[in-house]
């Protein structure tokens, strides 16, 4: 790939760099100037389930997610798996090595650990499926801001079969051992139901999230037709939540678009959920 060009900036959040930041900052709800120094290194590994729409609808949830991330502690590298959008490439699709332009600056592809979880869990490699695709490049601007040109391994998901999503998280889990590493898992909510409607059809969703219930998860979201977009990437994380030992799941932040622009009838929601070991649990 050499340089990925942002195909976001400009529409989903501003293009230029001085605004790009004072947007990450109003979404995280305090400057990077407050954070203070870097934290020390994540003391294991933990995952998140944070939105990629438009930081004006989603931003301050996405926030709250990488808020509770930097309390944590700083992580080695960063494993996003996004929506596929597109549905070019198939059900699990890692990009090809170089590096990912923001705004901001850039974030390597660790390649090696791309290699590696390609080998691990029969993913392609392939840049197609990136180049016009946001659920994976929206993340970056907050991770670079908050942590520098940090390592990331990008990959979308369309397949939601559930032994695929057991399958893939349990090879994720395997292949990374212990190391310190963010695991995110993009999706948005419930898309375009009136605000009532999708506030109850996330709530059974994420009932079986938060129990690290993966059939129950994958049923629900078939049987009520609830139009999560990244059904797959929430799979596989749950899955490798459990087979990492990460037991402990808590909702951080949820809201709708309506909130946002006031407009009830037809809304998208939002939700901002983090794993970790049960042990670090407040």
């Amino acid at each position: 790939m050499g340089t990925r060009r942002p195909c976001a900036a400009g529409t989903f959040y501003p293009s230029d760099p001085l605004s790009l930041a004072r947007e990450v900052e109003v979404c995280l709800g305090t400057s990077r100037a407050e954070l203070g120094p870097l934290p020390p290194p994540l003391p294991s590994q933990v995952g998140l389930i944070l939105p990629h729409a438009g930081y004006r609808y989603s931003g301050p949830v996405a926030g709250a997610g990488f808020r509770a991330l930097w309390q944590l502690g700083r992580p080695e590298r960063v494993v996003i798996l996004g929506t596929n959008h597109t549905g070019l490439g198939g059900p699990l699709v890692i990009g090809g090595e170089g590096e990912w332009a923001t705004p901001l600056g850039p974030l390597p592809v660790d390649e090696e650990l791309a290699r590696e979880l390609a080998l691990a869990t029969g993913a392609e490699r392939a840049d197609l499926p990136f180049l016009e695709e946001h659920s994976v490049e929206v993340q970056l601007p907050f991770l670079r801001h908050l942590f520098g040109p940090i390592p990331f391994v990008p990959a979308v998901v369309r397949s939601q079969n559930p032994r695929f999503c057991q399958e893939v998280g349990q090879a994720l889990a395997n292949a990374l051992g212990h190391r310190p590493v963010a695991v995110i898992a993009s999706s948005d909510f419930t898309h375009y139901e009136p605000d009532p409607v999708a506030r109850e059809k996330d709530r059974r969703a994420l009932a079986h999230i938060l129990n690290l219930d993966l059939g129950g998860f994958l049923e629900t979201v078939n049987r009520d037709r609830i139009s999560i977009c990244g059904v797959g990437a929430i799979g596989i994380l749950i899955a490798f939540a459990k087979g990492t030992g990460l037991l402990g799941a808590k909702l951080l932040s949820y809201r709708t678009s309506g909130e946002v622009v006031g407009v009830l009838d037809q809304v998208v929601g939002y939700a901002a959920v983090l794993f970790q070991e049960v042990e670090d649990v407040a």
